[in-house]
């Protein structure tokens, strides 16, 4: 099981890259110089970016990218949840249906108990608190 998916991780390193430029809009061009990661895919992490409200993009000559909202507004839950969905992390199925013990399991009610942990914990962090360090 992976916490965060590649998409999701790109999507955090551009979001804190445009966070942390003095630029007012920064192109797709300087992001995949920066961050390394090949065009196309970087432009459908964009896009989805873009429609989560997350970053707003600008076109033509001089057009680009920035934020959306205020660095202490952005939570790494936001950014998980447009790429990978709600965060869960055990989905309770068996040969790919869902499992019938679901409500008497005794290991669901602790994997619900560190699953909570685990959001908690990560809707508290901000892209401002990632840029800190």
């Amino acid at each position: 099981m992976k916490l965060l998916t590649r998409n999701t991780d790109y999507a955090i390193r551009a979001v804190c890259y445009i966070a942390g430029n003095k630029k007012e809009l920064i192109s797709a061009k300087e992001l995949v110089g920066a961050l390394k990661i090949p065009r196309p895919f970087l432009r459908k992490i964009l896009q989805r970016l873009n429609k989560s409200g997350i970053v707003r993009s600008y076109k033509g000559l001089g057009g680009g990218f920035k934020l959306a909202l205020p660095v202490n507004k952005i939570f790494l839950t936001d950014i998980i949840e447009a790429f990978q969905g709600p965060f869960v992390l055990n989905e309770c199925s068996f040969r790919k249906a869902l499992c019938p013990n679901k409500k008497i399991c005794p290991l669901k009610k602790r994997i619900d108990k560190i699953e909570g942990y685990v959001t908690a914990q990560l809707k508290s962090i901000t892209i401002s608190e990632l840029l800190k360090g």
